[in-house]
């Protein structure tokens, strides 16, 4: 019965999973399959820092779907994104309010994207203040949506650039400790 399991492991073959283009197109990762077919819809998992080698971004575990294969080379999209949890748990403090925003918006190119925005305030604030905060985010990232293709809002979600637009205006209604996109997850692709 052994024998058996170690020949069927023995046909499989390793294919080299590469990075989307605007990530750099590197090297992610390897995966194992007996058929080329296998290999897609897989979703491979990896952290910002093993991207960009700077440890202090290890909190942001990044996904990348498989969509083609070519001769042992997988090609990617962004699937998604998110913090990791004890991450999120230690940004959270008593006396204060966290503040999410779960936005659907759709690219230029017709990318659906689902976008979870996190604001941690200094202090506890009004339910006014809030609603305040959660409507400068979904302002600036429909603005960004309608503007920008799949992979520059990726990168600014990403790096961050989406975070500190939000910061720069939330801050005028309260003083914010942390502002994030907590999460991110692709919906749908243009046919």
């Amino acid at each position: 019965m052994s024998r058996a399991v170690r020949d069927k492991w023995r046909r499989k073959e390793w294919y080299d999973v590469y990075l989307p283009p605007y990530f750099g197109e590197s090297k992610v990762g390897e995966t194992p399959a007996d058929d080329p077919s296998k290999v897609v819809g897989r979703v491979m998992e990896t952290t910002l820092a093993q991207i960009t080698g700077d440890f202090s971004q290890e909190y942001l575990k990044l996904y990348f779907q498989i969509t083609d294969v070519e001769d042992h080379s997988a090609r990617t999209v962004f699937k998604g994104h998110e913090y990791l949890r004890d991450y999120l748990r230690s940004l959270v403090r008593r006396r204060s309010t966290k503040v999410d925003g779960i936005f659907r918006v759709t690219t230029v190119d017709g990318y659906r994207l689902k976008v979870v925005v996190v604001a941690l305030t200094q202090t506890r604030i009004k339910t006014s203040q809030e609603r305040a905060i959660r409507r400068i985010m979904r302002e600036i990232v429909e603005k960004k949506a309608q503007t920008l293709t799949f992979d520059q809002i990726v990168h600014e979600m990403v790096l961050g650039k989406l975070a500190s637009d939000i910061y720069n205006e939330a801050r005028k209604i309260t003083a914010l400790r942390h502002v994030g996109v907590r999460k991110s997850e692709l919906l749908a692709m243009p046919n």
